[in-house]
């Protein structure tokens, strides 16, 4: 799963990744993840935020990941 989203998004921590994804990407990227998915022991989850306006990102620890802006 994990190397499956990081061709198409940052990875950020562990199993986190994040980046902007067009409509079709998105589309597209969860499709492929149906098909390998381990329902009894895989998770994914997406979070889609509307505008970068009022989102903020504050790291408190190590710093892992690239330096992208949270999308």
């Amino acid at each position: 799963m994990l190397k499956k989203c990081r061709q198409y998004l940052n990875w950020v921590q562990n199993s986190v990744l994040e980046g902007e994804i067009s409509d079709a990407n998105f589309r597209k990227l969860k499709m492929e993840l149906e098909r390998i998915i381990q329902k009894d022991e895989d998770s994914v989850m997406f979070y889609s935020l509307r505008t970068t306006k009022y989102s903020s990102r504050d790291i408190m620890g190590i710093k892992k990941g690239g330096d992208d802006n949270i999308i």
